[in-house]
């Protein structure tokens, strides 16, 4: 899928579109369902776009708006891919699930996974996480709008507001 119409030729439209969208919104249920319904139209060859939440009460990343199959509800930080990124603070690429070590297959048909903090005022806040069913699915372009995209969703994201609900 690193070929062809993907993510990164529409960069910058897709930041502009989820800026567009949210301005003026502050339920942080709704800033995410809207944006991993963008990701999930804008992305071929992906079977799960969504965010995880850290949780103050749990000390987990908690299952928030996503576009997919059921998933896992709680990961804990420092585990699987997500709770990787949420403790390393940093977006990452793994090409096969299969030999990260530690991956939560919450859906047996993912093989690979691309996830990207969502960081407000300099703390992650939860983790941008998509699957794909083919291995290698995503690219270092794709990343790079993905981390843009990120950067415009996070101004939209009421900290207060999403610590209320998670």
């Amino acid at each position: 899928m690193k070929e062809g119409i993907n993510l990164a030729t529409l960069d910058p439209i897709i930041v502009e579109q989820i800026d567009a969208l949210l301005t003026g919104e502050t339920n942080p249920v709704v800033v995410l369902s809207n944006a991993s319904a963008i990701l999930a139209d804008a992305m071929p060859d992906t079977n799960w776009v969504g965010f995880y939440i850290f949780s103050q009460q749990t000390g987990t990343l908690d299952l928030a708006p996503f576009q997919g199959k059921v998933a896992c509800m709680h990961i804990a930080p420092g585990s699987s891919v997500v709770g990787t990124a949420y403790s390393k603070g940093e977006s990452l690429i793994v090409p096969n699930v299969h030999e990260f070590a530690g991956h939560i297959a919450c859906d047996s048909a993912s093989n690979s996974e691309v996830v990207v903090p969502v960081t407000v005022d300099g703390h992650i806040v939860g983790i941008l996480d998509i699957d794909s069913p083919l291995l290698d699915r995503f690219s270092a372009a794709e990343q790079n709008v993905l981390k843009q995209f990120v950067a415009a969703l996070a101004q939209h994201v009421d900290v207060a507001a999403l610590n209320a609900v998670y």
